[in-house]
């Protein structure tokens, strides 16, 4: 007996049927699907983000100062940048990090291979080939073992009961920068990837890779910890408008790309449940930048 071709394989099963009928989306209809997965994806994330935040992280760790905590995740942005990782992947490094201090208390000689571990965790969610365990223990120089690295990991996955799927401050600026940019052009360029601008050729990129500098010193910035990511990813966006609308006006060159830029502002409100907590926050960000000038120089 002949075996059955694909396609009569295909007709007993039902498939070839429904693909048969199944109709043709036009380019409209996947940009309404879209928009829609974003809005879904947003509502759920924003909803979630408060059972993920880890406030007061450090209130019972004697030996981890925010010092200590700034310094380490200013590191683990240099080593993302260094391992071309995702934004997102920096930010659920550090979430993970946090939410794993107030459950167990670390020694300081352990907590830089807390960072490493949990930006090893991270990437093992978000990208699709994480960094090699010897990779990472390197940039420590080789300060650990591998066997303690793979025990940690196996520790705050325990802890954190493996519930590692966190709202980020990368993802609510990924979402606001995208609905800016939709309403304008209908075009998305992901805020994740903005810093590879390391000269930007119109106002909007500018814009999105201020945004993403002030959101690193954000996360670096034990200040911020009490605050929701899409609250500091609203604040973030916000400022760097201000930011270039003064350096529109100083500089006549870019002041119609700015402008234009700036003028459709209102098309794309930034909303904060809390306006209040919105306004603290701003103020905090506005000091941080202040503060470090030299890391936003690039684009002033």
């Amino acid at each position: 007996m002949s075996s059955p071709s694909p396609s009569s394989t295909l007709s007993d099963s039902g498939f070839e049927d429904e693909l048969l009928c199944s109709p043709v989306r036009c380019a409209s209809d996947s940009q309404v699907c879209d928009y829609e997965d974003s809005e879904t994806c947003f509502i759920i994330q924003r909803l979630n983000q408060q059972q993920f935040l880890a406030l007061n992280c450090l209130s019972r760790q004697p030996q981890i100062t925010a010092e200590a905590r700034s310094k380490l995740v200013s590191w683990l942005i240099a080593v993302r940048r260094q391992l071309s990782l995702s934004f997102e992947s920096c930010c659920l490094a550090v979430n993970i990090m946090d939410r794993f201090l107030i459950t167990t208390s670390v020694a300081a000689d352990c907590f830089q291979l807390l960072g490493v571990t949990s930006l090893l965790i991270a990437t093992k969610q978000v990208e699709v080939y994480s960094p090699r365990i010897t990779q990472l223990l390197s940039l420590c120089c080789n300060s650990f073992s591998r066997e303690q690295l793979c025990n940690l990991e196996c520790l705050i996955l325990l802890r954190l009961n493996f519930r590692l799927a966190a709202p980020t401050l990368a993802f609510f600026l990924d979402y606001f920068t995208s609905r800016f940019t939709g309403h304008q052009t209908g075009e998305f360029i992901s805020a994740q990837n903005a810093h590879l601008h390391k000269e930007p050729s119109s106002a909007e990129n500018k814009w999105r890779w201020l945004a993403c500098k002030v959101c690193e010193l954000s996360l670096a910035d034990y200040t911020f910890n009490k605050y929701m990511p899409s609250v500091i990813a609203q604040c973030a966006l916000k400022l760097a408008k201000d930011l270039l609308k003064t350096q529109s006006v100083q500089n006549s060159e870019d002041n119609t790309g700015a402008s234009k830029m700036l003028c459709c502002e209102e098309e794309a409100p930034l909303t904060c449940e809390n306006q209040l907590l919105f306004q603290q926050c701003m103020e905090d960000l506005k000091l941080l930048v202040s503060l470090n000038q030299e890391a936003v120089q690039d684009t002033r």
